[in-house]
């Protein structure tokens, strides 16, 4: 008898010594997230962009940010589908290369969850030269290329409408494609592609009409070279303003929300307005 209750009693000990050092482990943990977050304790932040301009700005931000206690990390992507997927996926923590529309629309197509969180940067879209220099000398028959993806398709259509190249059928608006196109007086063809192939293209057709990301990463400045670009008080400077993104149930990331702080700063508004001479604008 003796024997079982000396048994019990070391067993009774050993359990409360274990329940003592569970709990001792789990404030130790608590104690230390408390003291990272009360001594400054950095945060890693990782953002998709588009290497120009989305990285370049981003760049400026990463001295600030530090001051905020974040580690900015960018992530260059050369396309529009992959910094969606990768932020869908969880390995990123935001995205900053796209407008609304675009973003809208590639939730329903590809059933993903992003939201847009701030506006903080216009590209004006611009109609380029290929082996047509004037849009006054544009032939009968011209070929002009557009990008594929409906809604910036849509916006290069617009910006061919108001320069009198077309007409689009009332009320298509930005869901235009080219089956909305009612007159077509030069019997124009449009030829849809990649947004990233608009610029190397150009010679293989008589306009270009190209995302300004991309007009930028091809050496074209839209209020340089542009034969003609959106209007920078239009509906599209503001429907079409790029956007920080991050996935639904991710809007209250502290992190993200002192980047977007950093963004809206006099000190990057100033950057993106001098450096990029007027192809970018910034929008507070």
């Amino acid at each position: 008898m003796m024997k079982k209750n000396l048994i019990a009693l070391t067993l009774s000990l050993a359990l409360v010594l274990l329940a003592a050092t569970g709990c001792g482990s789990k404030s130790a943990a608590s104690s230390q997230t408390s003291s990272a977050a009360k001594s400054g304790g950095t945060v890693t932040l990782t953002v998709g962009a588009s290497p120009t301009p989305h990285a370049e700005i981003l760049k400026q931000c990463v001295e600030p940010l530090k001051k905020e206690g974040v580690n900015l990390e960018i992530v260059e992507f050369t396309d529009y589908v992959q910094p969606n997927t990768a932020l869908e996926s969880g390995d990123l923590d935001a995205n900053y290369f796209q407008h609304t529309p675009y973003l809208k629309d590639f939730n329903k197509k590809h059933g993903t969850h992003l939201v847009a969180l701030a506006k903080i940067h216009y590209e004006p879209f611009g109609i380029y030269a290929g082996k047509t220099t004037s849009l006054k000398q544009l032939p009968d028959g011209a070929k002009i290329s557009v990008p594929n993806d409906g809604t910036n398709e849509a916006r290069a259509l617009l910006l061919l409408e108001k320069q009198g190249i077309l007409k689009l059928r009332d009320g298509a608006g930005f869901d235009a494609t080219k089956l909305d196109i009612q007159k077509n007086p030069k019997h124009v063809e449009i030829v849809e592609m990649e947004a990233a192939q608009l610029v190397k293209s150009r010679s293989d057709v008589n306009l270009a009409v190209i995302n300004g990301n991309y007009a930028l990463q091809g050496g074209l400045n839209a209020t340089k070279d542009a034969l003609a670009t959106e209007a920078a008080d239009s509906d599209s400077a503001q429907t079409y303003a790029n956007v920080i993104a991050v996935k639904k149930g991710n809007e209250k990331n502290e992190a993200v929300k002192k980047l977007i702080e950093v963004l809206h700063s006099k000190t990057i508004q100033n950057y993106i307005t001098d450096h990029f001479d007027g192809a970018v604008v910034p929008i507070q």
